[in-house]
């Protein structure tokens, strides 16, 4: 392609009466696109080589059609030298780019190797810690199963024992009964925590979802002399949930907040939109979570109640994580505290 483009730069002169200085000119322009193109793709060397082949192919035309004019005859020898430094120089820069271009490169598929073994590791730490999760996941459940089974067995001792009266022996029956049903409550929750049923969405308005929560817990509440309310200040749109799971997060919410607190007092369910999400809040009246353990509440087994199984936050935790929101939590500048979830009006479709 080269040779080529010097070829017809050339043989245009020589077809071209030596009386069209214009047409000369233009022609001799043309010998610089094979010459840059050499030099880009060839280096300075081909630049140079280029530059040499049109200087010989365009001599001889110059002794021959301009010898009698040896002033415009100078000019054209000069530009054979600006020739040769249009392909050097070209050519130069060439190299440059192409030494700059394998660089970057080498650089990048250094990154990328890095990026490669900075995920291999970052993977072996995820796996690291779901093992210690676990392990950590076992030892809890192992510890919350062995307490039960230790009331169980000393209360199957004390029916077995001739000197326990029927007094004793009633008792020890309702601790049975007891420690049976805290079992069964955690493999349930267990359950519930380790195979969670996979969300089936459809509208629901949050007034909706707290009407049934108040008329499921407002009869124990109203023994404890605690009311339990809706605050919704502006209209709230539907949004898209699992209607069961739903009323399963804020009522075990709102059942915690019931049992935390020792006073009467109040119970106030929430619902504001905030964009394209809603915001649902549980604010009680209780003693508050002590701040060391607000990090720690949706951990499974972390439970600060002597019968709590300490899954029922993690299970409202992952509820929540499915449905593509947020629970947070935080103590009230009063007292008590405030369960917050962020939820999306509208759950992303795959497709």
């Amino acid at each position: 392609m080269v040779a080529a483009g010097i070829a017809v730069a050339t043989a245009l002169h020589y077809l071209t009466s030596p009386s069209l200085i214009l047409w000369h000119e233009l022609f001799q322009r043309l010998y610089y696109l094979p010459i840059i193109y050499a030099a880009i793709y060839f280096g300075w060397r081909g630049g140079l080589v280029a530059s040499t082949f049109s200087a010989l192919c365009y001599i001889p035309h110059i002794l021959h059609a301009w010898r009698h004019m040896p002033d415009y005859a100078m000019n054209q020898y000069a530009e054979i030298i600006v020739f040769f430094l249009v392909g050097t120089v070209t050519g130069v820069l060439a190299d440059q780019g192409r030494k700059h271009r394998m660089e970057l490169e080498a650089a990048s598929e250094k990154l990328a190797k890095a990026n490669r073994d900075l995920q291999d590791s970052f993977e072996q730490v995820k796996r690291a810690d779901r093992l210690s999760a676990i392990g950590q996941l076992s030892a809890s459940l192992v510890h919350e199963i062995r307490n039960p089974l230790a009331s169980i067995d000393g209360a199957a001792n004390l029916i077995e024992s001739a000197q326990t009266s029927d007094e004793m022996r009633r008792e020890s029956l309702a601790i049975i009964h007891k420690e049976i049903q805290r079992l069964n409550r955690l493999l349930t929750n267990l359950l519930d925590f380790a195979r969670p049923r996979k969300p089936e969405f459809q509208a629901m308005e949050p007034g909706r979802l707290f009407d049934a929560i108040i008329n499921l817990t407002g009869h124990s509440a109203q023994q404890k002399g605690i009311d339990i309310s809706k605050d919704i200040p502006s209209p709230v749109p539907a949004f898209e949930c699992d209607p069961e799971q739903m009323k399963q997060v804020i009522l075990n919410l709102t059942i915690n907040a019931v049992q935390a607190m020792t006073d009467p007092g109040q119970i106030v369910l929430s619902a504001q939109q905030n964009g394209a999400s809603v915001v649902i809040g549980v604010r009680d009246q209780g003693p508050g979570i002590p701040e060391e353990d607000l990090d720690k509440i949706f951990d499974p087994f972390f439970t600060t109640k002597d019968a709590g199984t300490g899954l029922g936050l993690s299970v409202v935790h992952q509820i929540v994580t499915q449905h593509g929101g947020t629970v947070t939590v935080q103590k009230n500048p009063g007292r008590g505290t405030m369960f917050s979830l962020v939820l999306p009006l509208r759950q992303r479709r795959e497709s």
